[in-house]
């Protein structure tokens, strides 16, 4: 392989579909060095593009777009992310994004590397299973060399210590406290109870220990 051939291959793994379940959104191109959106080239259906982004004359915003896409990663005020970026060798948790296409379990949306005939049925995390690697490094559980970063744990939104987890074929999310006295699990186990009480329609949440710390467990809201 020449120099032209590998420099043609090494830009074509930058370049993706935005994904709208099935429906492509818009083609763009991926920084390297900071993950984030390059570039925007032909637009398919502006309809789809995500709610709150400018579209005018059939063009997307970039910058609202990138925007959009940074906050689409882990926080970099989770608690533990410093220390799990260094377990992960990334230097930013936008860095984790296209390592799982992008993929949430908050809505549709995704990246289809650019000449791939994947389709949403085949790895969306609603019904497909997914590594719980990362999630388990973000709990401070360390890593290996075989570390599968196919993992919903990448869009988690939020500054608790949290992590996505397939109990009993439900994809439910586990949540730390924070603090000496990691008061948030407990309070919002109470808080289910009381709506639950006085018969409003609410998320339940239960409560799990483990290595002696409190979490809450809801199941994803449908």
């Amino acid at each position: 392989m020449d120099d032209m051939e590998e420099k043609v291959m090494a830009e074509s793994r930058n370049n993706y579909m935005l994904m709208h379940k099935n429906e492509p959104v818009a083609e763009i191109k991926l920084d390297e060095a900071t993950a984030s959106i390059s570039a925007i080239g032909q637009v398919y259906a502006t309809p789809h593009a995500p709610v709150g982004i400018s579209v005018r004359k059939g063009r997307i915003d970039r910058a609202a777009l990138n925007e959009w896409w940074r906050g689409r990663a882990i926080p970099a005020s989770r608690d533990g992310i410093k220390e799990a970026l260094l377990e992960l060798n990334l230097s930013a948790t936008q860095k984790l994004l296209h390592k799982s296409f992008g993929l949430s379990l908050s809505d549709q949306y995704w990246i289809r590397p650019a000449a791939s005939h994947l389709q949403w049925s085949d790895i969306h995390f609603f019904d497909n299973p997914f590594s719980e690697d990362v999630g388990n490094v973000l709990f401070g559980k360390g890593s290996s060399d075989l570390m599968n970063l196919m993992s919903p744990d990448n869009t988690s939104d939020g500054w608790l210590k949290k992590k996505w987890v397939i109990i009993d074929g439900r994809r439910c999310l586990v949540k730390g406290g924070s603090g000496a006295t990691q008061q948030e699990p407990y309070n919002e186990v109470i808080a289910s109870k009381i709506m639950e009480r006085l018969k409003i329609s609410h998320v339940s949440y239960t409560m799990m220990e483990q290595d002696d710390y409190p979490y809450s467990v809801c199941e994803r809201i449908l």
